[in-house]
């Protein structure tokens, strides 16, 4: 018992007599200790170390404590602008020209594939301080083994996965679930975040015991591309799917990327092939996507009636990039920034929006300034109008040809008639002759004779042309067509054509209605819409009355309202049908039965008839500039890249400002206090080259630099910590620095539980940091030290002692726990985090449970209360 209460009291007021000492000090609060302290790296340890009062002992781990938890705030304040730049650099994106249904397209492509970022550089950025703290130890202590560093992996390691998750199931509502997405991947990387473990206990207790060789450091570091490629072979299904399909997949934002396949987000681009291959279950995220911001659109217009349509396209932008999936990092950068007073992104999400929304409106303006033909340059000649339609009684008409361009000088140029249907010389007089421009004249005409006869004929047609320009060249329309209606007839009356396309976005079409082979009198066609799969008062106004043409009118158009729905695909028809003509204001008709009969023919021709297309199809589509509107802003709708900066005004302006990202509202109490407290950090790292400088590759330099310095001061802090209150370092690792180190992955996780739709950014993250920590973290510095050790013919010499105990104790929960989250993947519970009050209540307090006895054992081991390796 004695043994046991001397570590107790050890713990707690790091006294380094027997219990009758310590009894002796509460009655004389001036007996003294020695410390058994050493300098750091780069802080010195306080002196003095020999005749140190209690109450003193006291004030400095007070002191030290304090020092420690401000250095846990500033590097996480540096790491997330080491996790800015990593998110910069990951989230770059090309665009890729592909054939789609024989024509070209351009694609947007992620440049880094998902599962590889997340578990580089993504991994890399969450756990830098536990992976510079083991290798800065070891260089520290002369390439000789530390306890902090190791300690303080395995104990952020045990952190990760109870206490994270436990927080994550719990803070899900009431029935509701979320569930990992990508499981394979998740398997893979629980499966080598456990073995890490096991094989950290392999090198330590059982291969070589009490030493590390040089291969089994470089094996530890090499099982880390190991993990990164199985992880993307489970990701892309090489090993499985290679010979079945291969290519890329559409994200929830629309953009092509290489990454976490499930088969509910795919759409392959074959090799082989133009087209793009498609699932049945491909291509569903992006169309939820798609969805989601039309059916906002659709809300923002009716809750704001009076704004413009680009006002309300930018809300609803905002919108979807709040709600839609973020990334790890920006989490991560969140959580952080509410932690120091500031605020959310919510100004830059605005600004953001607005920016992203006019960069799309001004490329589709280009994309349809592109598609209209060119003027041509310098000075030119063409026919304005092109088409001219005349009746064969009036006599002649005048054709007008223009001048554009330079208007310097003298232009000729030639025109001369020629045959269609129509003959010269029995319906138009044949006519060529020159048109000379004047310097600054822009405009000429000529007269055209038409022959009247009275003879019924169809309408007939012929043509003008230019040829031989002077002084300019002929522009398009160089030819002219014009159109001879009979007079002696009242006329065909019929569609142009059958079929008509539309976009919904048109409002009121009209379609026309023409008068063919005469144009005599005044007529009434009746007309009338029929549904078709558009149905009338959803996606068009019914519609039931007629058209009049008046004496020699030979066109007409019927007024149809198409209702706009803000469809992304819409393929709907509706019929419009044209009654009989009636003759208007005849007074008189002959009874056709009292004429011989070819007059009876003659007459019938004159009368007003229904010609070959009086039933017109219209076709309503989705309108191309609205879907190509969608497109763009959900690719754009990508929030994470919002946490970069592009300027050092721009940092420093968020650094001394609390609360910057919401203007409207002022700060709150708190919000200055936190801002004044972490002040000092925030100028600090203000200093940090901005992301946009180098693609963010300066500032992932820099920002790791700094992270490797204040992790030197924290390693230090904590030595100091552990030795002036006599706890020891492994203890201090797992209790102390690990929770400091994984206060911002907490916050960042429950945020993303609560507000994904899916538990990878939660929890599918953490076992991929966990195995990343032990081979980047212990494989390097391991690595480094044995082959140090080995070039001067000595041994690298590692205790098994308290890790290897921490390790058995962390492998042997951690299966327990991977095991709890695959079973809760079962119908009655449906997902890792969330599901019935009671279920998740019981989950948290088992996970958090397993943290708890991983604590208490690997104390008492480490005091020697119980037995260990």
């Amino acid at each position: 018992m004695r043994p046991a209460l001397a570590a107790l009291a050890a713990c707690c007021v790091g006294a380094r007599a027997e219990l009758p000492s310590a009894r002796l000090a509460t009655r004389n609060t001036t007996i003294s200790h020695v410390l058994q302290c050493s300098d750091g790296l780069v802080l010195p340890a306080w002196l003095p170390l020999e005749d140190v009062p209690t109450l003193q002992i006291a004030f400095r781990g007070l002191v030290y404590f304090l020092i420690l938890m401000y250095l846990f705030i500033g590097v996480s304040i540096v790491s997330d602008r080491f996790m800015a730049a990593i998110e910069v650099i990951t989230s770059r994106e090309k665009e890729v020209r592909v054939r789609r249904n024989g024509s070209d397209q351009i694609i947007v492509v992620r440049v880094w594939n998902e599962t590889v970022a997340n578990l580089t550089l993504m991994a890399l950025g969450s756990s830098a301080p536990e992976i510079l703290l083991s290798v800065i130890e070891i260089a520290g202590k002369n390439f000789e083994a530390g306890e902090l560093g190791p300690g303080t992996i395995v104990g952020s390691a045990a952190y990760n996965l109870f206490v994270i998750i436990a927080i994550c199931v719990a803070v899900i509502p009431d029935g509701e679930v979320r569930k990992i997405k990508h499981l394979r991947v998740f398997l893979v990387t629980a499966t080598w975040s456990v073995f890490a473990y096991v094989w950290l206990y392999l090198i330590l207790a059982v291969i070589s015991p009490s030493e590390v060789e040089v291969w089994e450091g470089a094996v530890t570091f090499l099982f880390f591309p190991a993990t990164v490629m199985t992880a993307y072979i489970a990701d892309r299904r090489l090993l499985v799917y290679k010979y079945l399909k291969k290519g890329y997949r559409v994200n929830e934002r629309g953009v092509i990327v290489e990454g976490e396949g499930d088969g509910s987000v795919e759409m392959a681009l074959k090799p082989n092939a133009d087209e793009f291959a498609s699932d049945d279950e491909e291509g569903r995220e992006l169309e939820r996507s798609r969805k989601e911001y039309i059916t906002v659109l659709r809300e923002l217009k009716r809750q704001h009636p009076d704004e413009d349509l680009e006002t309300v396209e930018r809300m609803a932008l905002e919108t979807l990039m709040a709600r839609g999936p973020k990334s790890r990092a920006f989490y991560r950068v969140s959580a952080t920034r509410k932690m120091i007073g500031g605020g959310d992104f919510s100004r830059k999400i605005h600004e953001r929006a607005q920016s992203d929304l006019s960069e799309v409106k001004a490329e589709l303006q280009r994309r349809d300034s592109a598609s209209v033909v060119a003027e041509p340059k310098g000075p030119n000649v063409r026919f304005d109008p092109d088409h001219y339609t005349v009746m064969e009684n009036c006599g002649s008409f005048e054709v007008r040809v223009v001048r554009r361009g330079n208007l310097n000088g003298e232009v000729t140029v030639q025109y001369t008639t020629e045959d269609g249907t129509a003959e010269a010389g029995s319906d138009y007089v044949a006519a060529q002759g020159s048109l000379t421009f004047g310097n600054g004249e822009t405009e000429k005409k000529f007269t055209v004779q038409v022959i009247d006869d009275e003879v019924f004929e169809e309408d007939e047609h012929f043509y003008v042309r230019l040829s031989s320009p002077k002084g300019a060249c002929l522009a398009s329309p160089s030819t002219a067509t014009i159109v001879i209606l009979d007079d002696d007839h009242s006329g065909v009356f019929s569609f142009p054509q059958r079929d008509f396309e539309l976009t919904e976005s048109v409002g009121t079409y009209d379609l026309r209605v023409v008068r063919t082979a005469g144009a005599r009198g005044k007529v009434r066609i009746p007309y009338w819409t029929e549904d078709g799969t558009a149905k009338g008062g959803a996606q068009y106004e019914t519609v039931q009355d007629h058209v009049v043409f008046e004496n020699n009118e030979t066109e007409k158009f019927i007024p149809l309202h198409i209702t706009e729905e803000d469809s992304y695909e819409k393929d709907v028809l509706f019929y419009v049908n044209l009654g009989n003509p009636e003759l208007l204001g005849v007074e008189h008709v002959q009874n056709l039965t009292t004429l011989p009969e070819d007059e009876a023919v003659v007459a019938m021709m004159g009368w007003p008839r229904a010609g070959e297309i009086t039933r017109a199809q219209l076709r309503i589509k989705e309108s191309k500039e609205f879907k190509n509107t969608v497109d763009k802003l959900v690719q754009r709708a990508n929030a994470s890249i919002i946490i970069g900066t592009s300027s050092w005004k721009e940092q420093f302006s968020e650094a001394l400002t609390a609360n910057p990202d919401n203007p409207d509202e002022p700060p709150s109490v708190a919000d200055y206090v936190l801002h004044i407290v972490t002040l000092f950090w925030k100028i600090i790292f203000a200093f940090v080259p901005p992301t946009d400088i180098g693609g963010g590759y300066l500032c992932f330099v820099v920002s790791i630099i700094c992270i490797g310095l204040v992790t030197a001061v924290i390693g230090d802090v904590a030595s100091h910590f552990g030795c002036t209150l006599g706890i020891k370092d492994s203890v201090t690792a797992i209790i102390f620095v690990a929770l400091g180190t994984s206060i911002p992955d907490t916050f960042a996780s429950k945020v993303a539980a609560i507000q994904d739709k899916h538990a990878d950014a939660s929890v599918g993250n953490v076992t991929g940091s966990n195995a990343v920590n032990v081979f980047l973290g212990i494989g390097v510095a391991w690595t480094v030290a044995a082959i140090v050790h080995w070039s001067k013919n000595e041994t690298f010499h590692v205790e098994p002692g308290n890790l290897a105990f921490s390790v058995t104790m962390f492998c042997s929960e951690a299966l327990l726990a991977v095991l709890v989250l695959v079973l809760r993947r079962r119908k009655s519970v449906g997902g890792e985090l969330g599901g019935p009050r009671c279920v998740k209540i019981l989950t948290s307090i088992f996970f958090f449970s397993l943290w708890l006895i991983y604590l208490t054992m690997s104390t008492l081991e480490a005091y020697d209360i119980i037995e260990g390796f």
